[in-house]
């Protein structure tokens, strides 16, 4: 079934105003007995009618859509499940052997936990299991290292290396000063961190599967000759929530569809100047024709030929209100926001490609309504 076209009157009421100095008409009002001889009661027919979802950009780092007809509440439910409960792989225990340069071992360590990786997806989806952490009891550990290190299998830890050494570049010019040409390994850079696979992970873990940094040149340390980094780092599962780095999302986030309702003729050089207001690609330029110049009252008459100012892609808009501090657009121009479409922009650190990640955070959130719909089932009883 094709989704219902809204009324305009209601489309008005989705729209929140945007005026020079003030935001008005934020708060929803399609509820059960608000505007009389309505029914305005939530119903999954009626949901699935409205609701849309349409992809503007899908690529595997990248993407953005929209989520048309629903509350913002759900909205932002997705947003958070993307950002912190989505479990991804990252660093958490660096075993220093040996840190001679100017980092201190504890920088050094949270540098590399920052760091992102990417694998097999099979590998890191499916194979890689929760490994249990220590829990505290708020004096002392319950489960002391020595125990904690049988748990390390190669189901649920990953093990990386970084084992480097400044040198100096003896074929360098004499009086070099760039330390890259002049040293060997003067910068440490994620990709000379090596992953070491162990057990059933190469099955998972290998060729173009292998776990490495998602971006290998990140800048890591920087060396100058005699000394050397020689790091073992152990990789878990964890979700964002827990720590940042777990998070499988550099950026996730949300914007309400802007609108530009045109309400007088701009013409000419005023148009030339509203469109500049706006970023490129919002405003464009139609040419005044012949029977809008003579309709009367249409405000366009004896304008024949000249440009007007039309909405090409309200997409694009910031909501800047620039055009609202311009007396010659003083009531020309109405702006605002349309609080059920919801415009998604989601990047991935790697691990999972964008669009699976909105797809995954669904499943999250269903998880977690049929949990408490469990729940509630069990207080009846």
């Amino acid at each position: 079934m094709a989704p219902v076209q809204p009324s305009q009157e209601e489309l008005d009421r989705r729209k929140a105003s945007i005026n020079s100095e003030t935001v008005t008409n934020v708060t929803s009002t399609d509820f059960p007995g608000h505007w009389p001889g309505e029914d305005n009661s939530w119903s999954l027919s009626s949901f699935r009618n409205t609701f849309n979802i349409n992809i503007h950009r899908n690529e595997p780092l990248e993407s953005s859509f929209s989520l048309v007809g629903i509350d913002a509440s759900v909205a932002n439910a997705f947003r958070r499940i993307m950002i912190a409960e989505i479990p991804s792989v990252a660093v958490e225990a660096v075993y220093v052997h040996n840190n001679t340069s100017v980092i201190q071992d504890e920088v050094l360590c949270q540098r590399l936990g920052l760091v992102p990786f990417r694998g097999g997806k099979e590998g890191i989806q499916e194979f890689l299991k929760w490994h249990p952490r220590k829990k505290d009891d708020g004096m002392n550990t319950v489960i002391e290292e020595e125990e904690e290190e049988n748990t390390k299998f190669d189901y649920n830890t990953i093990i990386l290396s970084l084992k480097i050494a400044c040198t100096r570049n003896k074929e360098a010019e004499k009086g070099e000063r760039d330390p890259l040409k002049a040293y060997h390994n003067a910068h440490v850079y994620a990709r000379d961190i090596q992953f070491k696979p162990f057990g059933r992970q190469e099955q998972y873990f290998s060729g173009e599967d292998a776990i490495r940094p998602t971006n290998p040149d990140i800048l890591v340390a920087k060396l100058r000759p005699g000394q050397c980094i020689d790091v073992d780092m152990h990789a878990f599962k964890g979700v964002g929530s827990d720590h940042a780095k777990f998070s499988p999302v550099a950026t996730a986030s949300y914007r309400l569809l802007p609108t530009i309702t045109i309400l007088k003729p701009i013409l000419g050089q005023d148009a030339e100047k509203f469109a500049r207001c706006f970023p490129q690609g919002v405003i464009g330029f139609e040419k005044v024709g012949k029977k809008e110049a003579q309709r009367k009252g249409s405000g366009y008459e004896g304008h024949e030929g000249e440009n007007k100012a039309v909405v090409v892609d309200p997409m694009k808009d910031t909501v800047s209100r620039e055009c609202l501090r311009h007396e010659e657009f003083e009531g020309k121009v109405k702006l605002g926001r349309v609080r059920d479409h919801f415009i998604f922009s989601v990047e991935s650190v790697g691990q999972w490609e964008s669009d699976a990640l909105f797809l995954e955070s669904v499943k999250v959130l269903k998880m977690k309504c049929e949990a408490l719909k469990q729940n509630l089932q069990t207080m009846n009883r």
